[in-house]
């Protein structure tokens, strides 16, 4: 049986360097794709810098993700609770204080393979679920 592999699956040392950018984008848009399976979830580009896309909720255009490309990874910035904040950066050595934003409601999470897909998409989704109904 075939099994669908995601580029998410491939960690950064094994892509050749010539693979590299489209592998960052192919990821980038993965994650974004995800994101805009939320409903009244939007994408926006608000700091005129196509580096930075986020992803918003439309009724009141919180942001619950920012993505962006920096030191060869991409990165997703995701709003956290306070009481988790701290679990999600002590399990994982690439979930960090939030590069650019409030380092207490704010995590980083650096997609270099290390991180499982599903739980970079329960920290989404918890981003999400802190935002829509401010």
């Amino acid at each position: 049986m075939d099994e669908q592999i995601k580029v998410s699956d491939y960690r950064e040392d094994s892509i050749p360097e010539w693979n590299r950018s489209e592998l960052l984008e192919a990821r980038r848009k993965e994650i974004l794709n995800y994101g805009l399976t939320f409903p009244g979830a939007y994408t926006d580009t608000p700091f005129h810098d196509e580096n930075w896309v986020l992803l918003r909720f439309r009724k009141n255009r919180r942001t619950f993700a920012a993505t962006y490309e920096r030191n060869g990874n991409i990165w997703i910035n995701v709003k956290v609770d306070p009481q988790w904040r701290d679990v999600w950066r002590s399990v994982y050595k690439s979930v960090l204080p939030a590069y650019h934003q409030n380092k207490i409601h704010w995590n980083s999470i650096i997609l270099d393979g290390t991180v499982p897909e599903k739980e970079v998409r329960r920290m989404i989704a918890e981003s999400y679920d802190l935002i829509k109904d401010k």
